[in-house]
C-alpha cells in the first residue's frame, strides 16, 4: 500500500461504514437490497452526515467570509502603504500588519476553505471504494470495512436509470450508461456554476468586485464548470451522484445564507434590510470588533455596539488630607507664608 492509499484508507473505511448503515436502513424499511435505489440514497445519505457534520465550519466560514468583506479597506491601506516597495524589511512589515489586523479582528483567512479542504478526503474515499467494488467482488484487493465482497458484487451490480453505479463514461460498454453519465456531469457543473455566480451576483459589494482577486473569480466561474465536465468522464456514476447532490446542497445552504446573513454592502443586505424595514424590524449591521483601531485597542464601532455603559472614574483621594467643610475646596498652602 502506498502512502496516498495509506492515507485516504481511514476515509474509506468510514465512508463503507456510512453507505452500510443507510444501505441497512433502507433495505430495513423494505427496499430490494440489490437495487439500484437503495444505494443512490444510501450516496445521498452520505452527503446528508457529511454536510450536516460540517455546519459548525459552515458557521464559521459565513462569518470569516463578512469579517473579510469588512477587513477589506484596511487591507487596501495596507497594500498601498507598501506599494512598489519590493526590499525584505517593506514585505515583513506589510506581512506583520496585515496579521495583526487579522488578529485583532478576530479574522481567520483560511477558514473559508476549511468545508472545501475537510470535504476533500471524503470525496477520493468514496471515489475509491466505488472504484474498487469489482475488484472486492472478485476478491483482487481485500474489503473495506463492512464492503465484503458479497456486498461490493451486489453494490457493483446495482443500476441507476439503467447505468451501473460503479461504471465511467470512459471505457462505457454501453450508450445508456454514457447517457446517463452525461446527464450527470452537466448537472454537476451547471449547479457547480449556478452556486459560484449566486455568490458573486448577490452576496459581494461593489467595491469587491473591483479588484485582481474578483476579476481571477470570474475566470474561475466559468473555468471550474468546465474543469469538472473534463474531470467527470473518469468518475463512476456513483461519485458523479454524489458530486451533484453536494451541489445541490450547497446552492440551497447558499441561498438561505445570502438571504438571511448576507455579506456587508452586498446587493443581499440591502435586499435583507428592506425587507426589515417594510415589515418595521430594526436593520441590523454586521460589525467587526477591533476594526479601525491600533493594536491592543478598541475600536469606535465594537464601542457603539457591544452595549455596555462605561463607568465615571473616581478620583482617589489622598491619605491624611482633611474633607473641606461646606463645600469649598481647599486652598494650596503657601510655604512662604
Amino acid at each position: 500500500m502506498d502512502f496516498f492509499s495509506s492515507l485516504i484508507y481511514p476515509f474509506e473505511w468510514l465512508v463503507s461504514w456510512i453507505l452500510y448503515g443507510w444501505h441497512t436502513l433502507f433495505t430495513a424499511i423494505g427496499l430490494d437490497a440489490a437495487s439500484g435505489g437503495a444505494w443512490v440514497l444510501s450516496i445521498v445519505g452520505l452527503v446528508v452526515v457529511m454536510r450536516a457534520a460540517m455546519i459548525p465550519l459552515f458557521v464559521k466560514q459565513i462569518h470569516a467570509s463578512r469579517r473579510m468583506q469588512l477587513i477589506q479597506p484596511e487591507m487596501q491601506k495596507i497594500q498601498a502603504k507598501y506599494k512598489g516597495k519590493t526590499d525584505p524589511d517593506s514585505r515583513q512589515a506589510m506581512t506583520q500588519e496585515t496579521m495583526d489586523l487579522y488578529k485583532r479582528t478576530g479574522t481567520n483567512p483560511f477558514s473559508s476553505c476549511l468545508p472545501i479542504l475537510l470535504q476533500s478526503p471524503f470525496f477520493f474515499g468514496l471515489f475509491r471504494v466505488l472504484n474498487g467494488l469489482e475488484k472486492i467482488a472478485t476478491g483482487e484487493i481485500d474489503p473495506i470495512g463492512p464492503i465484503t465482497p458479497e456486498v461490493a458484487a451486489q453494490a457493483e451490480q446495482s443500476t441507476f436509470l439503467g447505468a451501473q453505479l460503479s461504471d465511467k463514461f470512459i471505457g462505457a460498454d454501453t450508450v445508456t450508461t454514457q447517457v446517463v453519465a452525461l446527464l450527470l456531469i452537466i448537472l454537476m457543473s451547471a449547479t457547480t456554476f449556478t452556486t459560484q455566480r449566486q455568490l458573486m451576483m448577490k452576496n459581494m459589494p461593489a467595491s469587491a468586485l473591483d479588484n485582481p482577486f474578483a476579476k481571477q473569480q470570474k475566470v474561475l466561474l466559468y473555468l471550474m464548470p468546465i474543469f469538472f465536465a473534463i474531470s467527470g468522464v473518469n468518475f463512476p456514476i456513483g461519485v458523479l451522484i454524489y458530486w451533484t447532490v453536494t451541489n445541490v446542497w450547497s446552492m440551497c445552504q447558499q441561498f438561505y445564507v445570502i438571504r438571511r446573513m448576507p455579506a456587508p454592502g452586498s446587493p443581499a443586505e440591502k435586499a435583507l434590510q428592506e425587507r426589515r424595514r417594510k415589515r418595521g424590524k430594526p436593520v441590523e449591521e454586521f460589525t467587526v470588533k477591533g476594526l479601525d483601531a491600533a493594536p491592543g485597542e478598541e475600536s469606535d464601532t465594537t464601542q457603539k455596539t457591544s452595549g455596555q455603559r462605561q463607568q465615571p472614574k473616581r478620583n482617589k483621594k489622598r491619605k491624611g488630607q482633611p474633607r473641606p467643610s461646606g463645600g469649598a475646596a481647599p486652598k494650596p498652602s503657601n510655604p512662604d507664608s
